[in-house]
């Protein structure tokens, strides 16, 4: 075991690489930093102290990356010392949640510590499994917010907690949002929740379509529209509901449904805003296809 090549190796797996770089978003630091920075700009919002969370957008930053700095911009880093990150998993199937086993996550513009022992904390609660280094690199949900926190925690120190949220039951989604509301009353803890909103068209197998709105892509901004209204209201129950009787392809639906049932059980006010929506195309046929980014700040309210 004291052959250095080993105990390099053993280090280096520990590592989670920016494993989308230069396919989903630019690997050019420079470049990545001024197109973070551009679009953060471009929203014109302030940063607010209250905001302790959003909700925002995973697509390749050519689609969604203008929609998603809707949220960060909002970020004050001052106080923030830890940022737990739900996003959804696409490829690898778990019917729990899942903790990363890395200690650092790469981004181009600055990598991000993982925390360690907070990851432990949530382990020994039984209730969480593991995913190995392999299923946490071939998922982007996470990853395409990463560069973003980066950006805005920039000089200050921030460590990351993410939480693949697997394919779980309404009944676990409760669960998990219970378990983890203790860590929404530290104002210290900030909360980034990966999704993107409708998929729509014969390759999503989604083409719900009520033509009372006219077109098709007013239908889709519409049923977006009704479970965004009922994600404001923070109401778990309501968009379980939505999601049952249209079935809207959400794909962070869990994420955002434990993320609800965390503010819920919560002593502290938490409410959540949409700021943006956009779709990637505005389907006019029933062989185009496209997929919407909504970008949310939630915030504490304030006492007064």
């Amino acid at each position: 075991d004291h052959n250095p090549s080993i105990t390099l190796l053993k280090k280096m797996e520990k590592v989670r690489q920016a494993s989308h770089a230069g396919s989903w978003y630019t690997d050019n630091p420079t470049k990545l930093s001024s197109d973070l920075g551009e679009w953060l700009t471009a929203t014109g919002l302030t940063k607010s102290p209250h905001v302790r969370g959003v909700i925002a957008p995973h697509a390749g930053y050519a689609y969604s990356g203008r929609a998603a700095a809707y949220a960060f911009a909002n970020i004050d880093p001052t106080n923030i010392t830890r940022i737990f990150i739900l996003g959804p998993s696409h490829h690898y199937y778990t019917p729990k949640c899942a903790l990363s086993t890395a200690k650092v996550y790469k981004t181009p513009i600055g990598d991000l510590p993982v925390d360690v022992e907070m990851i432990k904390e949530i382990r020994a609660m039984g209730k969480f499994g593991m995913m190995d280094l392999r299923v946490d690199e071939a998922e982007h949900s996470m990853e395409m917010h990463l560069p973003f926190l980066s950006k805005v925690f920039q000089g200050h120190d921030v460590k990351v907690v993410p939480i693949l949220v697997g394919a779980v039951s309404a009944e676990n989604e409760a669960m998990y949002g219970e378990l983890l509301s203790k860590y929404v009353d530290d104002p210290n803890n900030f909360f980034s929740v990966s999704s993107d909103f409708c998929h729509w068209g014969s390759r999503f197998n989604y083409m719900h379509y009520d033509n009372n709105h006219g077109p098709i892509h007013k239908s889709i901004e519409a049923l977006d529209k009704m479970g965004m209204d009922i994600i404001e209201t923070g109401d778990p129950d309501a968009f379980n509901k939505y999601l049952l009787e249209f079935d809207n392809t959400i794909c962070g639906r869990h994420p955002i449904s434990i993320f609800l049932h965390m503010i819920k059980h919560s002593s502290s006010k938490i409410k959540i805003n949409f700021l943006k929506y956009e779709q990637s195309s505005q389907c006019q046929t029933m062989r185009d296809s496209s997929v919407s980014y909504a970008s949310a700040a939630a915030a504490a309210k304030s006492e007064c």
